[in-house]
């Protein structure tokens, strides 16, 4: 059988197979408001249906200006608590497991989502945008230039996602995950690109990592002991000067010496670079970072079940990620159990056996 289905036991969560949604932005909270709608209910609860082990959301912000864009969700109120919390028990009802990914956006909030007609950048105060900010005044290109963050914002930015982590215990969710890659606030801190300080938050790596640590130490203080935390980071930003695997490495281990759970391994998104982007390119990172030694997810281009096993026998990670692949085949799990052998593990709703990978029964 593949080790794909083997269960993974995380503190006291036990998920039944290796294969993560990986959080993948919707925006479709149309409301504005932060409150996950119907459409929040299916697009997770497919994928639980589909047989995906554990579900991580999209970037979920912690407040208001935490967001990406105004229709981004958050978890800052008790209205967001209730409407993640019928999402999250119907995905625990098809036996799924689920994470909510906390997130600030920092200098690359307040920003129109992609399909916005005519749209694009920043949206401006007067149209419910706001003033965002980073580890120094440097704009994402194209967007405004944030304002440098005080060590009051850094102090409410802490005390959000604290607050954030009290409402998905509420919700209840079974994992958090913090993102801190792709160029959000937590990244931006520890870039050398986008963090040029001079305070106790800037400088060399352990400066930088400061306002993470902290994060991961308040929020793993207020989590369940028997709940894990994970981390997403992007382990390098492929430019010269930038953030290394090497440090991203570095990072993992003072972040298990803080109770962090799983490092779920990314790449880039700070600052405009060339990246060598092709089947499992990621994978090599994963690696490197597993060396510190907690379990790894990893993630980007793998699209087939026996890629996926083959990362896994490789002990180049613990946890397959599918993001893209995952919008097209909500159902990747039940076909990776079909084609590796192991359709006995495979998860299938009751209403969907007739159409199990291959089809046993005759038509009727």
């Amino acid at each position: 059988m593949s080790s794909l289905f083997d269960p993974l036991q995380l503190r006291d969560l036990t998920v039944s197979n290796r294969m993560f949604l990986a959080p993948m932005c919707q925006y479709q909270c149309e409301g504005r408001d932060g409150v996950p709608t119907d459409w929040h209910l299916m697009h997770y609860g497919a994928r639980a249906a589909g047989g995906f082990g554990l579900l991580i959301s999209e970037a979920t912000g912690v407040s208001p200006e935490g967001r990406i864009t105004p229709w981004c969700a958050g978890l800052w109120n008790d209205e967001q608590v209730a409407a993640w919390k019928r999402v999250v028990e119907f995905c625990h009802a098809q036996g799924a497991k689920m994470a909510v990914q906390l997130q600030h956006a920092g200098r690359k909030g307040s920003i129109y989502r992609e399909w916005e007609p005519g749209k694009a950048g920043s949206v401006p105060l007067e149209a419910g945008g706001w003033q965002t900010i980073g580890p120094s005044a440097i704009p994402f290109p194209g967007l405004t230039a944030p304002r440098e963050a005080t060590r009051e914002d850094l102090a409410k930015v802490v005390a959000d996602f604290v607050a954030a982590a009290r409402r998905a215990e509420a919700a209840g969710f079974d994992a958090i995950e913090l993102h801190a890659a792709h160029g959000y606030l937590l990244f931006e801190f520890l870039s050398p690109l986008s963090n040029k300080r001079t305070d106790g938050y800037g400088g060399e790596l352990g400066g930088r990592a400061r306002l993470l640590l902290e994060v991961a130490e308040a929020v793993r203080a207020v989590w369940p002991a028997g709940k894990p935390l994970f981390v997403r980071l992007s382990a390098t930003e492929w430019t010269e000067g930038g953030f290394t695997v090497t440090e991203a490495t570095e990072v993992a281990g003072l972040l298990a010496e803080r109770g962090v759970d799983l490092m779920d391994i990314s790449s880039g998104g700070n600052v405009m670079a060339k990246i060598p982007s092709g089947p499992g390119y990621q994978v090599p990172l994963a690696a490197a970072v597993r060396t510190a030694g907690l379990p790894v997810s990893t993630v980007g281009q793998i699209t087939e079940p026996l890629q996926a096993q083959s990362i896994l026998d490789a002990g180049q990670a613990d946890v397959i990620s599918l993001g893209r692949v995952a919008l097209r085949e909500p159902s990747w799990p039940l076909r990776a159990a079909a084609e590796l052998d192991a359709d006995a593990l495979a998860r299938y709703p009751s209403s969907y056996l007739r159409g199990r990978w291959p089809v046993a029964d005759p038509i009727r």
